[in-house]
């Protein structure tokens, strides 16, 4: 299929009027971004304690130093074989942004359920450097809303993405970002979360896909992606020497 093909003076018509609904969307984003920073915050009064490389640490060791803390909760459950195809796809834009995330007093950290080996293993097969750790044994990812026992999916409904959602329609985990904000005498508190498709603007991926000319090309959400290590051979363009 392809779109209708005009002149230059109509698609320089046709370009204009988009022009004016990308800079309205800007301007949304813009504004969705100030409504995120005027947020109220909740404090955290529970302590978490997660495995990690370096031993068992508190979620205000995660820090690392700095006053911002953003975890991606990253689908990797306990008996799960690999991490969830999506969030490895999202984990594959993370390690280029480490340096400029960290110097604007940001730590970025992948909390799963899955043991610390399992997810040793995984990221060594992906080639990822950013940190992650294991939050097996802990409530962490029950409290955030991420994770599901099989009690939970047996009940009537559970809790995701703010809003009741059918068993049906979950797993035994579930993709999201958290972020936490502490303070000079050490409080922490839960600023935002956002799950479902909330963080696709992480993907850098996808907003490039947006501007070529099929688009994501796709049939249902990111239906296209594999694991990078599991694309076959990229198909060729034609060529007119065929």
């Amino acid at each position: 299929m392809q779109n209708d093909v005009v002149s230059r003076e109509e698609w320089l018509e046709a370009r204009r009027a988009l022009l004016a609904k990308e800079k309205e969307a800007t301007r949304l984003r813009d504004s969705v971004n100030a409504a995120r920073l005027a947020l109220p915050w909740v404090k955290v009064d529970k302590d978490y304690v997660f495995e990690t490389p370096e031993g068992r640490r508190s979620l205000a060791d995660l820090f690392d130093g700095r006053s911002q803390l953003l975890i991606y909760h990253f689908m990797l459950g306990p008996d799960w074989d690999a991490g969830c195809t999506g969030c490895s796809f999202l984990s594959d834009h993370v390690d280029g942004a480490l340096p400029h995330l960290n110097h604007h007093d940001v730590t970025w950290v992948a909390v799963s359920r899955a043991p610390l080996d399992k997810i040793a293993a995984y990221k060594q097969r992906m080639g990822w450097q950013f940190p992650w750790v294991s939050s097996f044994g802990s409530d962490f990812n029950f409290d955030y809303h991420v994770s599901f026992s099989p009690e939970d999916l047996a009940k009537d409904e559970v809790f995701y993405n703010f809003t009741p959602m059918q068993p049906a329609d979950a797993n035994d985990e579930l993709p999201g970002l958290s972020a936490f904000y502490q303070n000079d005498r050490g409080e922490i508190f839960h600023t935002y979360s956002s799950y479902a498709r909330g963080p696709e603007e992480l993907i850098g991926t996808l907003m490039i896909l947006d501007r070529a000319p099929k688009g994501r090309n796709e049939d249902s959400t990111m239906n296209f992606v594999r694991r990078h290590d599991e694309y076959d051979e990229a198909p060729k363009a034609p060529s007119c020497c065929h």
